[in-house]
């Protein structure tokens, strides 16, 4: 049986390899996609040295997330569809969300942000493929919604991220990541504190990096298939 530890190290050295050929060379970090995954494998990642997880799933990830709340280095990012009734605990319990995608979601967690906590690191999702499948506001709209986050007393505006259409043109792929790559640059001459262009996973995560992804969203091979 392949151990975690095993999957980890392997995820690390495609990373590495992709990052080596790519035409923009900076570290990759990878998240750790952990949702529907068990606390014993999330210990098991933590212990080979991951730091950084990524959960969907309010309720369940509350729950790891309160589980592992004296582990100060670990870092947890929200990364799934944010519905407005849900955006309370994301924001009391979350260091990064990955997935704002219009201006009400942004205004209530910056407003449910508790004081004293760190502000919340966040990234605008993009549809940069135009999937009504996916969530993401369109490219025409980072700009207004940049404006509002950077804006906000307890929101930090750190870059974007997408989830594109499932393909296995590698190609189309690549085009798609590379519009994002554009519109990244565009963001960060505005915005210099913007560090961050999420995306890829396990099928794509060569193209991703190729098109200068910073970090990769890597679940299943990890953690294996879902239960």
């Amino acid at each position: 049986m392949v151990t975690i530890a095993e999957r980890l190290n392997s995820a690390y050295q495609r990373l590495q390899d992709a990052a080596e050929k790519s035409s923009y060379p900076h570290p990759v970090r990878l998240l750790a996609v952990s949702k529907t995954k068990p606390i014993e494998s999330i210990q098991a990642a933590y212990d080979y040295g991951q730091r950084c997880f990524g959960e969907s799933y309010v309720q369940e990830a509350i729950e790891k997330v309160q589980y592992f709340a004296n582990t100060p280095d670990m870092e947890w990012h929200f990364i799934g569809p944010i519905q407005s009734n849900k955006s309370r605990p994301i924001a009391e319990h979350f260091h990064w969300v990955q997935s704002v995608d219009r201006e009400k979601i942004a205004k209530r967690l910056d407003e449910q942000r508790p004081l004293g906590m760190p502000a919340l690191q966040v990234l605008i999702q993009v549809n940069i493929s135009s999937d009504p499948a996916k969530s993401g506001c369109m490219p025409d709209e980072i700009a207004s919604l940049a404006k509002l986050i950077a804006s906000a007393e307890k929101l930090t505006l750190r870059g974007l991220m997408t989830i594109t259409e499932l393909t296995d043109d590698k190609n189309k792929q690549l085009n798609y990541f590379q519009q994002m790559r554009q519109c990244f640059d565009t963001l960060r001459a505005q915005y210099p504190e913007v560090d961050t262009l999420s995306m890829g996973m396990s099928g794509d995560l060569e193209q991703a990096v190729q098109a200068g992804s910073t970090m990769v969203r890597i679940g299943t091979d990890i953690f294996g298939q879902r239960q």
